[in-house]
C-alpha cells in the first residue's frame, strides 16, 4: 500500500484522468528543486477506476484557470492548515490564448511570431478549438490532445 502523507500547505490536485497527470505537471512548470512534489500515476479510484494525483507543497499562487483544457474532470483542491479550505472544479475555458499553438503553416502566427495564439471554444464534447485567424480546428480530447505550449517558449516569445 502506498501512502503519501497529507500537506500543511499547499495544492492537490485530484481526480486527473489516468495518464494525463505528467501533462498537468509539465504544463504548471513548478520549479521542483525548490518545492515538494508527489506525482502518483495510475492510482486506484473507486469512483473513476484509475486517477493521477498531484500533491504540490507550499504553493498556492499558480495559475489554475486553464487547466480545464487538459483535463476537465480533475479537482484542485487549496490546503491550508491541513484541510481543504477551497475546492475547484475545472472547466473547459471557452478561450485559450498562448496555450495551443496553431501548427497551420499559412496561419498569421507562423509568420507573426509576436501575434497571440488565440483558439475559441467550438464543440465542448470533444473539447475542439478553432484558430481565430486561419479557422484551423484542433482538438483536446483523448489521443488527439494537441501540444500545449510549454512556458519556456512563451519566454522566449516574449524577449524577441
Amino acid at each position: 500500500m502506498l501512502v503519501v502523507n497529507s500537506i500543511e500547505k499547499g495544492i492537490v490536485i485530484d481526480h486527473i484522468t489516468a495518464g494525463l497527470g505528467a501533462r498537468i505537471l509539465s504544463y504548471l512548470d513548478v520549479d521542483t528543486s525548490k518545492y515538494t512534489i508527489a506525482f502518483i500515476m495510475n492510482a486506484e479510484s473507486p469512483t473513476r477506476g484509475r486517477k493521477d494525483v498531484i500533491k504540490i507543497k507550499d504553493v498556492v499562487d499558480l495559475n489554475l484557470r486553464d487547466l480545464g483544457l487538459i483535463d476537465p474532470h480533475a479537482t484542485v483542491n487549496i490546503i491550508d492548515d491541513h484541510k481543504v479550505v477551497k475546492k475547484i472544479k475545472l472547466e473547459i475555458p471557452e478561450k485559450v490564448v498562448n496555450i495551443i499553438r496553431c501548427k497551420n503553416p499559412r496561419c498569421v502566427t507562423s509568420v507573426e511570431k509576436a501575434a497571440p495564439h488565440i483558439f475559441h471554444l467550438i464543440d465542448r464534447e470533444n473539447r475542439e478549438y478553432r484558430c481565430e485567424y486561419c479557422d484551423d480546428i484542433v482538438s483536446m480530447k483523448g489521443d488527439l490532445q494537441y501540444d500545449l505550449m510549454r512556458k519556456e517558449w512563451l519566454r522566449t516569445k516574449s524577449c524577441e
